[in-house]
């Protein structure tokens, strides 16, 4: 800092001090009788701009080291925030190192959470991409095997590999607008049967295929819930195609609701390989596949992850039980407190 700059910085220092002495000549020249009162005026203010100076000057030598400290590391080819900030000298500097490391704490932890976004994005779109490739390969391979082949049996069959792929599709789509949802829905009072039947007839052709039996419940009415329908709809397409995955030829799956004082709530529950306990608490976690991910299928591990964070910003719940080996049950919970709230 230049002494200029630094005279600069007491502006308001000067002033006062101006003030001040102008009002002290005139008290003494008021009060004043002797013939050397103008002297004593002349030598006080001598004397008083003398010891302002002096303070002025030894306080830009004290404080000049910092300062130079301080321009070192703005002007430096080192990185300003891994150096170690001057000594502060007042509790004005103390306060202001405090903020700026504080800031720099933020700000660290701001560039940490991008780039574990960045990371977490960059490998889902590498294992989307390795996802995808299958059913374009299998789509390769019909066409390479043609021979043989009814024009009925192809259609059929890349009919089930474009599904795959439009599903693929879907989930990087929603993926990529997770961000902006709160400016993309609209809530509505939807039947939740019907949504889920339209679910199971999109897949229908993964039931037939698979020789599994889905057992849709029809008892009762139909329940209504509060939602938005483009993305329930993906929520329960979600449980539902999870219950196709794990579930071996010949297996069932079962969609059923049920309600109680607190909520309604749909269930889809299948008798496939079920999941060990140490992944249960972990289905939800961006890109966590579990043994059942590795050993059965090439997955993501983004499905059930963007399914939740939907059904939160939805005001819902999603839960999931399961024995391994013998079941896995996913429920999608709808609270009534909004419902309590209207009545009112």
């Amino acid at each position: 800092m230049r002494f200029r700059d630094y005279l600069l910085d007491k502006r308001y220092f000067a002033g006062f001090y101006v003030a001040l002495m102008a009002f002290v000549s005139l008290v003494m020249l008021a009060g004043a009788e002797s013939p050397h009162a103008a002297d004593n005026v002349l030598y006080a203010n001598a004397g008083g701009l003398l010891a302002a100076a002096a303070y002025v000057a030894i306080g830009y030598w004290y404080r000049s080291g910092y300062y130079r400290e301080l321009e070192r590391m703005i002007g430096g080819a080192a990185d300003a925030a891994e150096a170690d900030p001057p000594a502060p000298q007042t509790a004005a500097q103390r306060l202001q190192l405090a903020l700026a490391d504080k800031l720099r704490r933020d700000h660290d932890a701001k560039l940490f959470r991008l780039a574990q976004e960045r990371r977490e994005q960059q490998d889902y779109i590498l294992s989307w991409i390795h996802e995808i490739k299958l059913p374009i390969a299998a789509s390769r391979l019909l066409i390479d095997n043609i021979g043989g082949k009814t024009v009925e049996e192809l259609t059929d069959k890349w009919e089930d590999e474009l599904a795959k792929i439009d599903h693929l599709v879907d989930q990087a789509l929603y993926y990529s607008r997770i961000d902006s949802f709160a400016s993309d829905y609209m809530i509505a009072e939807l039947p939740l049967r019907r949504i889920a039947k339209e679910s199971a007839r999109k897949y229908a052709k993964l039931f037939i295929a698979g020789r599994i039996r889905l057992l849709l419940d029809e008892t009762g009415g139909d329940p209504h819930v509060r939602s938005d329908g483009k993305w329930l709809a993906y929520i329960v397409d979600q449980l539902v195609v999870n219950a196709l995955k794990y579930t071996a030829a010949g297996g069932t799956i079962a969609i059923r609701f049920e309600e109680d004082r607190v909520e309604r709530r749909l269930l889809v529950r299948d008798d496939g390989v079920g999941i060990k306990p140490e992944d249960i608490g972990r289905v939800f976690d961006r890109g966590f596949t579990g043994s059942n991910g590795r050993q059965f299928a090439k997955s993501t591990g983004m499905g059930l992850y963007l399914a939740n964070q939907l059904a939160r910003k939805l005001g819902h719940e999603l839960s999931v039980r399961s024995e391994e080996g013998v079941f896995t049950e996913a429920a999608v919970h709808f609270p009534k407190l909004s419902d309590a709230v209207r009545r009112r």
